[in-house]
């Protein structure tokens, strides 16, 4: 078993976040990279090209300083930044963000988001709900789903990737939990670079490996002759997704950027190599990985991008990480575009929950779960608008509260799935349906 670290992140909470990945050796008797990249058959649902790129901000984005300024506020509510015009017209957003200003048209604001907890948890970003009172094993995150539902479009590209650090003692916090579904349906998690290195044959050949993937069905077949249960049904299609991955180049391909023209390389920028407690030196990376892991075949890649839980020094942070977020985010919307993939691909981009509209003693913001902000961008959808509005100080949702179960539903619906009449088998066998009920995809954005 091979672990790979990474870099440390600390949040208010106290929790120090470090990520790893553990690539299983093939070995004698099984196999630890199958049990990372099962991924069941669809259950009469048609294959899908179909792809979400969800870019989670950790610790909680200043929703006033960087989509929804409000400056007829109090000076110690309005902030340091001022707002600046974009391509289309009455929508404003920071100045610290002027490449995504050109680009309006393409994306769609949400600045009414309702219904977070007062908790560093990415659950209800990845999931579409509370973490309080799950069915056993938790809910599955969007990813998870995509991969029971559609499985994989090529034996060589998981479904499902995650790219974000790990987040304490939460192993998929940042990337995404497989819940209910189980361990077959994680994110795979070639983090930190190196761990496409540890995805080579080193020393074993084709033929050899073919021996013992030969070998390995033998002990399957006989763990299933001598089990009652069931649970080794279909072990040989996760198997398969394994191979896939270790003889094909494919997704090794998707993860070096070397592969990449180096002018799409510099637009898409660098992070800064001296930042490494917020995984800086692979902050912007990670969207040019994310473009292509999508383009190869993944469904689902989840990425976090730098840290935001800036209760001191609110807007110190803000001009150092504004403008990675400037330089990245634009270059993968720009990329998605020119690249024809905008209305297959949808991009969501939001973080835990909101920051106070007062600014502290320390001058930052503090925790605020009434009222946040969101992006969507490509997936067909209709885009150069805002939804919803806050009060003058920007605390409580003014107009069309959104849930993010409603986010959800609208990204399922790009996804080619009703979920109105999609369910999933929790594990007492009880169909379960994708979003709570009752909420449905977004009009302004569906049509």
């Amino acid at each position: 078993m091979l672990t790979i670290y990474g870099s440390k992140q600390r949040f208010c909470d106290g929790i120090s976040r470090r990520n790893f990945l553990k690539i299983g050796a093939l070995g004698l008797g099984g196999l630890t990279l199958p049990q990372l990249l099962q991924a069941e058959s669809a259950s009469g649902i048609r294959r899908s090209h179909k792809a979400v790129i969800m870019i989670f901000l950790p610790g909680g984005p200043s929703h006033q300083d960087m989509f929804d300024l409000k400056m007829d506020a109090p000076s110690e509510i309005r902030g340091e930044f001022k707002p600046i015009p974009t391509n289309v017209t009455g929508i404003e957003i920071c100045e610290h963000l002027p490449l995504l200003a050109k680009l309006a048209d393409k994306y769609t604001l949400i600045r009414s988001m309702v219904g977070a907890e007062d908790r560093h948890d990415a659950v209800q970003c990845l999931t579409g709900r509370l973490a309080r009172n799950p069915p056993p094993g938790g809910w599955p995150c969007l990813g998870s789903v995509l991969s029971k539902l559609y499985g994989a479009t090529d034996k060589s590209i998981p479904p499902f990737v995650g790219l974000a650090p790990k987040m304490g003692h939460m192993e998929w916090a940042d990337n995404g939990v497989p819940g209910f579904l189980g361990v077959g349906h994680a994110p795979f998690q070639p983090n930190k670079g190196a761990g496409k290195d540890d995805m080579i044959l080193n020393g074993v050949t084709l033929d050899r490996l073919a021996d013992r993937k030969a070998l390995l069905a033998s002990f399957d077949r006989f763990r299933r002759d001598i089990d009652g249960s069931g649970m080794m049904e279909g072990l040989d299609a996760f198997n398969e997704q394994a191979f896939g991955i270790l003889t094909s180049s494919k997704l090794l391909e998707a993860l070096d950027l070397e592969k990449e023209g180096k002018t799409t390389r510099d637009r898409y920028g660098k992070g800064d190599p001296k930042n490494r407690d917020d995984g800086g030196p692979k902050l912007m990376e990670h969207m040019l990985i994310a473009r292509r892991l999508v383009e190869a075949g993944a469904r689902c890649v989840t990425l976090a991008f730098s840290r935001w839980d800036h209760h001191g020094d609110n807007f110190g942070a803000l001009r150092q990480d504004l403008p990675l977020l400037d330089q990245g985010l634009s270059a993968l919307l720009e990329d998605l575009h020119g690249r024809g993939l905008d209305k297959d691909v949808s991009v969501v981009v939001w973080g835990e929950f909101g920051r106070t509209p007062t600014i502290n003693k320390d001058g930052g913001r503090d925790h605020w779960p009434r009222v946040s902000c969101a992006m969507l961008a490509g997936g067909g959808m209709k885009h150069g608008q805002v939804i919803g509005s806050t009060d003058r100080l920007g605390g409580e949702a003014k107009d069309r509260p959104v849930q993010f179960g409603e986010v959800f539903a609208t990204l399922y619906h790009a996804l080619g799935i009703d979920v109105n009449k999609v369910t999933i088998n929790d594990l007492a066998g009880r169909p379960q349906y994708l979003v709570d009920n009752g909420l449905q995809p977004m009009k302004e954005l569906i049509g």
